[in-house]
């Protein structure tokens, strides 16, 4: 099957044809992680994008039930240099390509995509096409002038669960070994979560922490969450531009300082607008699993996973209201934020993922301190 990837300004990508037969649309850009496909497949941040793999090889170890961030991949489709048509793991059920199939996710793989990626870091991440069934060229570039950019998108109230609900784990634990098992906490600590485009790792993370976990949807109202007498507030990571969701900016405003709150990603971008911060689009994002990160109070780098287009402006935070606790050692973009007098922190990376491997997992436990300092 031969397929084609046209980006907006006319660069064309021939390859063969993977996943599911057709076409499909949206902002391309690139991740730089080594493993964890499955895990980028269905990360709801992606929903919107086409996600290009710098890892030459992908799809070897397969798929499986319990690497899965949601039920199902929210990337509109996939560029590779490999595409293993088989796989080779003990823990793998379905092949990728049967897998992304399944999901109606096209994939357009043997192409140079060091070229792609050094062309997208050059001008900028762009909207493209990949067809497996047009084979004009030129048809396909307009189609991708046509698709609607990601500024100024709010589609966190799109891939947003519709209905609350409780977290209970679901399957097996992704990290189950032969090895004796950690004994967890009682959950006596209560977390209403906002679903913007959550991971399930991160819903595990506070289980592990002793959290019981309410997800509720993107537009529950600030009154309603209060309402469900949570001990803390969780923000999630998610898709899109977070400037037009201000109804969560709103919702965040109410909460400040009547719950102790905690924000990933996207999260952390909307508490900086609620704070009266600005955001804006980088040039070509940030998508991988190797940002080193400092923290400012102490010094110490983490190594920690990215996947984010948009960033906070620590230049527009107050800083007699804020401490910026966190840098990118690469770009010194904003990577984290703690109120000085409000039970109120943020982080633009994803402690949850393990890239350090461990680096960042003391973000859960001082969400789990405040919320004790706070009751009492």
């Amino acid at each position: 099957m031969q397929a084609i990837l046209a980006l907006e300004d006319g660069r064309i990508f021939r390859g063969e044809g993977y996943g599911a037969k057709g076409e499909c649309y949206g902002e391309v850009v690139f991740n730089t992680s080594l493993t964890g496909y499955q895990e980028i497949f269905t990360d709801p941040s992606y929903a919107g994008q086409i996600v290009v793999l710098t890892n030459p090889q992908i799809g070897n170890y397969g798929t499986n039930s319990a690497d899965n961030e949601a039920n199902k991949p929210y990337i509109e489709g996939l560029v590779t240099r490999e595409f293993s048509p088989i796989s080779s793991n003990w823990r793998s059920q379905q092949v990728a390509d049967e897998y992304l199939e399944r999901f109606n996710v096209p994939v357009i793989s043997d192409i140079d995509t060091r070229a792609l990626v050094r062309h997208l870091r050059t001008n900028g991440v762009m909207r493209g096409v990949i067809s497996s069934i047009e084979t004009d060229p030129d048809l396909l570039v307009q189609k991708a002038r046509s698709i609607r950019k990601m500024d100024g998108t709010d589609l966190a109230s799109v891939v947003s669960t519709k209905a609350r609900y409780q977290w209970e784990q679901d399957g097996p634990d992704p990290l189950e070994s032969d090895e004796p098992a950690i004994v967890k906490p009682r959950p006596d600590l209560h977390v209403v979560a906002y679903d913007y485009g959550i991971k399930k790792n991160i819903l595990r993370m506070l289980a592990d922490e002793g959290c019981r976990v309410t997800v509720v949807p993107a537009q529950t109202s600030a009154e309603d969450v209060l309402g469900l007498n949570p001990d803390g507030i969780f923000l999630s990571n998610g898709p899109g531009d977070p400037e037009p969701v201000t109804y969560a900016q709103e919702n965040i405003r109410k909460l400040a300082g009547r719950k102790p709150i905690f924000g990933i990603c996207l999260g952390h971008q909307l508490i900086g607008l609620a704070l009266g911060g600005k955001t804006y689009k980088l040039k070509f994002g940030h998508h991988g699993g190797n940002h080193p990160v400092k923290q400012m109070h102490t010094g110490k780098v983490e190594i920690t996973a990215h996947n984010h287009n948009f960033a906070v402006d620590p230049d527009s935070i107050n800083a007699n209201e804020v401490n910026l606790t966190h840098i990118d050692l690469n770009d010194n973009t904003l990577e984290g934020l703690r109120h000085k007098s409000l039970p109120l922190f943020s982080v633009q990376y994803h402690p949850e993922a393990s890239p350090g491997p461990h680096d960042s997992h003391y973000l859960f436990r001082d969400f789990r301190k405040m919320m004790e300092e706070f009751k009492k």
